[in-house]
């Protein structure tokens, strides 16, 4: 059976003819190479394919015996993986927390194709982006799902002017929807409609996502255990994410 793999190894040397000879040595394993990038400093990830395991078995063993290199990473592609090989880099993910993970401004094109990922999965999901105003968050999820070829729909959200809805179109109830919440419209702005409706679409078999979920949850049943993924947005690492302005005046933010 047909199975592709994530290889990832240091180079110690990076001399002519390293990558030549690697390749060559997986084409007499037949072995095929699908993409190739660096994704870290003097790492290079590759994702193959081969028809048995035995053969990825022997290559691991070979290039194991050449202290040119380290082998790192040979496993079945994860997510992040191919977004490595993809973009060259790895998604920074918490040590501690591992559903969370961690973006800049400068980073919008990978975020925008981790979340198109993610929203191509079926079924329930529950997404969280904490970030400072104007960063990109709403921006950033629409353009994932118009690459997931998916419709959203905004229950609550300040991208245009403020939105908070109380009941949507038949059209707009399907498990293919992305549903998008602004967490703090909706927990300081919104009717008990509105509030009816956001209870009955995170019950949908389909992807929300939270806009400010550290807000969201203070006034809700929901609790930062029951979403599937969180995502912080900074416009550079250093900047902190931080809700003191808004508890004091929301009305002066444009979220």
């Amino acid at each position: 059976m047909v199975k592709e793999w994530y290889m990832e190894y240091q180079i110690h040397e990076n001399r002519p003819g390293l990558l030549g000879e690697i390749a060559s040595l997986l084409g007499m394993l037949k072995i095929n190479i699908l993409t190739i990038n660096g994704v870290e400093h003097q790492r290079r990830g590759m994702l193959i394919r081969s028809q048995n395991d035995e053969s990825i078995l022997r290559l691991r063993y070979i290039l194991e015996t050449m202290d040119i290199i380290t082998i790192l990473k040979v496993r079945e592609p994860k997510l992040r993986d191919r977004l490595a090989v993809r973009h060259g880099r790895y998604i920074e993910r918490d040590e501690d927390e591992k559903k969370i993970f961690r973006f800049v401004r400068d980073e919008l094109g990978l975020l925008v194709d981790f979340m198109a990922e993610l929203f191509k999965k079926p079924g329930h999901r529950l997404i969280g982006i904490r970030g400072m105003p104007r960063v990109g968050k709403t921006e950033s999820v629409v353009a994932a799902s118009v690459c997931a070829n998916k419709r959203w729909s905004f229950l609550s959200s300040t991208l245009l002017k403020q939105t908070v809805r109380s009941q949507l179109a038949d059209d707009e109830l399907s498990e293919d929807h992305i549903y998008i919440i602004d967490g703090i419209v909706s927990t300081m702005r919104a009717s008990e409609k509105h509030l009816m409706l956001v209870s009955e679409m995170m019950r949908l078999e389909a992807t929300k996502v939270v806009e400010h979920p550290d807000i969201f949850v203070r006034t809700t049943e929901y609790s930062l255990d029951d979403f599937d993924y969180i995502i912080e947005l900074r416009n550079d690492e250093n900047e902190e994410i931080t809700y003191k302005a808004v508890e004091q005046n929301f009305s002066s933010f444009g979220f």
